[in-house]
């Protein structure tokens, strides 16, 4: 990339998604901070990032809220963004939602929210950002699961979402080439929420112990591995990388 790349990372006022842009903004980029309902921590973050390094024009971050459930909202943010900074070189479709679904019990409401936010959304946001990234010869990576391709006893509907954002990809990645690359990053388990009631300490234990490092991983593991995807992997597209800790090699 011969000009400071412009980056949208969706989810990106909290964990994950924030690691992710302040690695990608460590490494040169501009980046657009997407948040839906976290605006005090997307603005703190972007004051964070101006702060440590105030391009041309006195920023080289921005907030930008958008409910990633309204198609019609996710044209309006890319045109936001690139009115903001005059292109788009990666999008980063990490914005998802996660919960259990017991098959039997399974509601609109669960598929609407579920396949919306890890599916849906992805597709019409990566539709909307193309052209952009055509003229800049850029990238997108999306945030799937390695239970995607081996599902998660409890979570049927999640894992059939984040399966569809894996096939998602590999069919952009053919639509969009040869000017845009488009990969995955799958996450294993990384570091849980505190107030994740989810997983007990038992269970995470036991995952833990099913992976080959014998650790869980960081977002920083999930950072590093966009971070390479966007800025040094030229002849990288249609993939996914496990971040895993060798977990998928056990299931």
């Amino acid at each position: 990339m011969t000009q400071t790349p412009v980056v949208l990372v969706t989810g990106a006022a909290r964990r994950v998604g924030a690691e992710i842009a302040r690695t990608l903004h460590g490494a040169g980029a501009i980046v657009a901070i997407h948040y839906r309902s976290s605006a005090a921590e997307a603005e703190r973050l972007a004051a964070e990032m101006n702060a440590a390094r105030p391009d041309e024009g006195g920023e080289s971050a921005a907030s930008f809220a958008a409910d990633l459930l309204d198609i019609n909202a996710l044209p309006r943010l890319v045109d936001s963004v690139v009115a903001r900074f005059g292109r788009l070189d990666a999008l980063v479709n990490n914005a998802s939602s996660f919960f259990a679904t017991k098959v039997g019990a399974v509601d609109t409401a669960a598929w609407d929210d579920l396949v919306g936010s890890n599916l849906k959304a992805p597709l019409f946001l990566s539709q909307a950002a193309a052209p952009h990234l055509e003229r800049s010869g850029g990238c997108i990576v999306n945030i799937t699961d390695i239970h995607a391709e081996r599902p998660l006893k409890g979570y049927p509907l999640y894992c059939a979402a984040k399966a569809g954002l894996l096939g998602l990809s590999r069919a952009l990645a053919l639509e969009l080439g040869p000017r845009v690359r488009v990969n995955a990053v799958a996450p294993g388990p990384i570091e849980w929420p505190q107030n994740d009631h989810d997983f007990p300490p038992d269970m995470r234990a036991a995952i833990i112990e099913h992976t080959l490092l014998k650790r869980v991983g960081s977002p920083t593991d999930i950072a590093r591995t966009v971070k390479f995807l966007v800025f040094d992997a030229p002849y990288i597209t249609g993939q996914v990388i496990n971040v895993d800790g060798g977990r998928t090699t056990q299931l």
